[in-house]
């Protein structure tokens, strides 16, 4: 069953976005994959929406020797293959006045000098006012070379003046924990923390900015949102495809750190946490931070018990993967948040590679029904419980599921959903991630990056899993099939103790 949608929305919600202010933004590996998918597709975009203007320039800067023509060539092929709208040659031709490309060598002094003369140039040609925004789209190897050499060429200005400098680091932000505060001491001494822009593009997804709306704007939810209604919180991201390309950084990492670290612990945070002061930057990271630190110790016998791994088979065969890795492309975890709201109830969280189904979802299970209602039990058992399911991913949504007598002379019930879907409800589909994330960037708004604080509480809450597996390897990688659900044990995490009690499963 689909709903029907009718949506109304405030006189403001018509209105442009904001325009950013006059400012030069700096793309470290401007020719890599993560350039031609995501960030200028996302650029172009925001050009097309009135946000970048003509005192806004994008400079690509990498090894590869070209011209700026050159650059403009190639970045309309990425941009007419992967914006999510379709190439107009006039707003291209009047974008692409806006691109700049620089050769240099990330290691090499004499590049960061280029740079800066180039940018002065630019500057005065686009009345730039000496704003920069510098984004490391680069491994992380290169993070520490590169800001060590952004300030020895005196490209980053001091915090609170003008002109303003910030620079947008890509994820993963460490490796552990000591990695993690290592590169936090080093950009520490570089730049303050409110130049500091930790990105992680699963924040800057519509639906994910919608958990805050859904919870705090709809007072039918707030009163249920609690231990004593919820019985679980299941949440997902589910990916179809390997490891493809990326082989030899997911093998130095795997699941736990390219997903679990980052982007379940971002999603769990906003379903546990409690309503901020204001939508404040620090008001908001605040209550999340509140959530990681609630979070439920792992021991060695926890992690056991609560942690399952796994490899799909065919893993060990891809590019740049070793052919007896133990790297897991297949993590579940059940864990709790130990506070006031949500004790006792488990966060189900799931996330792998070459599963049947592609989706990112929150589901928040209510509480089954008593078995004496209706006078059976049986009938009881079958009442299919109330879900709450966000869909961030794809078919973006919102979808709740509840019961309803089927008609006839009998009592019989049925399963009902109620389905709201943003392309129905506000027309086209939401912006892609990295619009919002950029355009938040250039405007110094911090709220939907990570803090340091937040980085390292949640390395150190995941250290206790990395150590654990490195002390008791698996035993049984490859360990399931793609296009499957996962390992066979996967539904052992899906039950909770408190329904195994209730309804004896």
């Amino acid at each position: 069953m689909t709903t029907r949608i009718q949506t109304e929305m405030p006189p403001a919600a018509t209105e442009a976005p904001s325009a950013v202010p006059p400012c030069a933004l700096v793309v470290f590996g401007g020719t890599g994959d993560l350039t031609h998918r995501k960030l200028l597709p996302a650029l172009y975009n925001l050009f097309v929406d009135g946000v970048i203007h003509e005192h806004c320039v994008i400079v690509g800067v990498a090894r590869q020797p070209q011209s700026s023509d050159d650059y403009r060539a190639d970045m309309r092929k990425a941009c007419d293959q992967f914006s999510r709208r379709k190439l107009d040659p006039a707003k291209w031709d009047a974008f692409a006045a806006r691109l700049e490309y620089v050769a240099a060598d990330f290691d090499d002094p004499a590049g960061y000098e280029r740079l800066s003369m180039r940018l002065q140039q630019i500057d005065f040609q686009h009345s730039l006012d000496g704003n920069r925004l510098f984004y490391l789209a680069t491994p992380p190897v290169a993070f520490e070379g590169i800001l060590r050499h952004l300030k020895n060429a005196a490209l980053i200005t001091p915090a609170g003046g003008t002109p303003w400098s910030r620079v947008i680091i890509e994820k993963p932000f460490g490796h552990d924990l000591a990695s993690a505060r290592s590169l936090d001491d080093l950009v520490a001494g570089i730049l303050d923390e409110s130049q500091t822009f930790r990105i992680d593009h699963y924040l800057g997804k519509e639906t994910v900015q919608n958990i805050l709306v859904l919870r705090f704007a709809n007072s039918i939810f707030e009163p249920l949102w609690n231990r004593k209604y919820v019985e679980r919180v299941e949440i997902t991201v589910a990916e179809t495809v390997g490891v493809g390309t990326r082989g030899r950084f997911y093998d130095a990492n795997g699941v736990l750190r390219d997903v679990v670290q980052n982007h379940l612990l971002e999603l769990l945070a906003l379903t546990a946490m409690e309503a901020p002061n204001s939508l404040d930057a620090d008001d908001v990271r605040g209550e999340k931070l509140k959530v990681l630190n609630a979070l439920r110790d792992f021991w060695d016998d926890t992690v056991a018990r609560n942690v399952l791994l796994g490899q799909y088979r065919g893993y060990r065969e891809e590019r740049d993967v070793a052919p007896n890795s133990l790297t897991p492309t297949y993590a579940a975890l059940r864990v709790f948040v130990d506070n006031w709201r949500w004790q006792g109830v488990p966060f189900i969280l799931r996330t792998g590679k070459m599963l049947k189904e592609r989706m990112t979802e929150i589901a928040v299970h209510m509480q089954p029904i008593p078995p004496t209602l209706f006078g059976s039990a049986d009938l009881c058992e079958w009442v299919p419980g109330n879900v709450l399911t966000m869909r961030i991913q794809p078919d973006e949504g919102v979808q709740l599921q509840f019961a309803s007598k089927i008609p006839g002379d009998r009592i019989q019930v049925g399963k009902v959903l109620m389905d709201m879907h943003y392309t129905e409800a506000f027309g086209g589909e939401p912006p892609e991630a990295y619009e919002r994330l950029l355009h938040d960037a250039m405007l110094g708004n911090l709220t939907l990056f990570s803090r340091r604080d937040w980085v390292e509480t949640s390395w150190a809450w995941m250290q206790p899993i990395f150590d654990y597996f490195d002390r008791n390897p698996p035993t049984d990688f490859p360990n399931y099939e793609p296009g499957g659900d996962g390992p066979a044990r996967i539904m052992e995490f899906v039950r909770s103790e408190r329904r195994r009690l209730v309804r004896g499963a």
